[in-house]
């Protein structure tokens, strides 16, 4: 076969291809041409490419039909438009989703603590296992305000830290295991401290330091598990769905959730690094830690609330995840 012949033969309809597939709009006949036009220029570099090889003629028509499959499949969003859609739309849609999962950890989060708390300091033997007495002076006294010295480095490696646990509860949500697991130790780990500084009459000094930055830091870390949770929860009952569908569909979708709380562990790190230990009075500490979470509610709450009204799960786009297996009933 002649490829120049080919080409001449065929450019006419090559350059209509071409024009169609640049146009902003079509009509629907223009749709239906075009899809005639792109069947009939594929079978022709498929007969270019098995009688002549790679040829000028065949790379000018595959430049042709790779604009023009732009048109079937769909140019992705610019980087502007996707960071918009993500937090207008998918974060605040997932978590309006797992609000409920939040509230009901953050209580069980608070009374595990407490009970820990209250048990420990029922009896000065259990006080006296968890350390010496010099030690536990000097925690409570000392080294639990000194921890706080406000700093740049503090503040980074307090968000890291936080992060990283984080993005665990959600990436290993679906053990069903490793969320309950990190909250029952933490939860556990705060219930001793309470009880080592109540032991010292420093309760109240324990309390003022955590409230400025905790409030937010915490919500956060509890948003993480129920994440992580309900990943678990699409992994072992998939509904009408399948189960891997259900495990991926679920596991973007709150993938959002581990990626927005980076966001917001760094709003809680600088608060924890520079506004807990500072000078300023205590009220306003706890104000602006208060604030913070305001403002992180009315986010989750209210944001999400209008996002998921408007068809937001969290999930990806259908172009971006891949069109959904469909399910009857």
């Amino acid at each position: 076969m002649d490829a120049d012949a080919l080409a001449d033969a065929r450019r006419p309809e090559w350059e209509r291809l071409d024009e169609l597939s640049r146009r902003r709009r079509l009509s629907g006949a223009e749709v239906d041409e075009l899809i005639v036009r792109y069947r009939s220029a594929s079978a022709d570099l498929a007969e270019l490419k098995t009688s002549v090889g790679e040829s000028p003629q065949g790379a000018y028509l595959s430049t042709i039909l790779a604009t023009a499959r732009l048109r079937f499949t769909g140019a992705g969003d610019n980087v502007l438009a996707q960071a918009a859609r993500f937090f207008t739309l998918q974060l605040p849609a997932a978590l309006y989703r797992i609000r409920w999962t939040t509230g009901v950890i953050a209580v069980l989060f608070v009374l595990v603590g407490a009970l820990t708390a209250a048990w420990i300091a029922s009896d000065p033997a259990r006080i006296a296992a968890i350390g010496t007495p010099d030690v536990l002076r000097q925690y409570a006294e000392e080294d639990f305000v000194d921890y706080y010295e406000p700093m740049a480095s503090f503040a980074g490696m307090v968000w890291f830290n936080n992060a990283w646990i984080a993005m665990q509860c959600v990436l290993f949500g679906v053990t069903g295991v490793w969320p309950v697991w990190m909250l029952m130790q933490n939860a556990v780990g705060l219930g001793v401290s309470a009880a080592v500084m109540a032991a010292h009459g420093h309760l109240d000094t324990m309390i003022l330091h955590i409230l400025p930055h905790g409030l937010l830091e915490l919500t956060a870390i509890f948003v993480a598990a129920a994440a992580g949770l309900h990943v678990f929860w699409a992994w072992a009952v998939p509904g009408r769905r399948r189960r891997g569908e259900a495990l991926a569909s679920e596991g973007r979708a709150l993938a959002t959730v581990a990626i927005g709380l980076v966001f917001v562990l760094l709003l809680s790190g600088l608060v924890e690094g520079f506004i807990t230990g500072s000078a300023l009075p205590w009220p306003v500490k706890i104000g602006i830690g208060a604030a913070a979470l305001g403002v992180f509610l009315f986010y989750m709450l209210v944001i999400g609330r209008r996002a998921v009204r408007r068809g937001g799960s969290g999930d990806l786009v259908e172009y971006e995840a891949g069109t959904p297996t469909l399910t009857a009933g």
